[in-house]
């Protein structure tokens, strides 16, 4: 992993670099909580030659997915949850959940076995 060096007002200009630590930021938390978590998983990312893709997917021994994408935003769309909905679909019964962690307020359902979850519910 390279080390960027970005000051805080390099991050508040260009909001492309602030969702690519936010996902960084994210994919470490869930790599700490694998560690001490009693269930084993592995970690990938998702991504399809028509560009469909999801951050973080994580397989338990079982083989059963869990997508997480990470938005560095306060408000959904549908779109948001394009990479899952694909994922879903290339995974079949295997697929157990997809979420989209952002920075928002509010738990959301977006359909069957996908949701929005506030960036503070990695901790509760």
């Amino acid at each position: 992993m390279e080390i960027v060096h970005i000051d805080a007002n390099r991050l508040h200009r260009d909001r492309t670099l602030l969702g690519h630590v936010f996902e960084d930021f994210v994919a470490t938390e869930v790599a700490k909580q694998l560690g001490w978590s009693k269930r084993s998983c592995n970690r990938f990312h998702f991504r399809t030659e028509a560009g469909a893709e999801v951050d973080l997917v994580l397989e338990d021994t079982a083989g059963q997915l869990v997508g997480i994408d990470v938005k560095c935003t306060a408000t959904l769309q549908r779109s948001d949850f394009r990479g899952l909905e694909t994922l879903a679909e290339a995974a079949g019964q295997k697929f157990v959940r997809g979420l989209v962690l952002y920075t928002g307020r509010a738990v959301v359902p977006f359909g069957e076995d996908l949701r929005a979850l506030p960036i503070g519910q990695l901790w509760a």
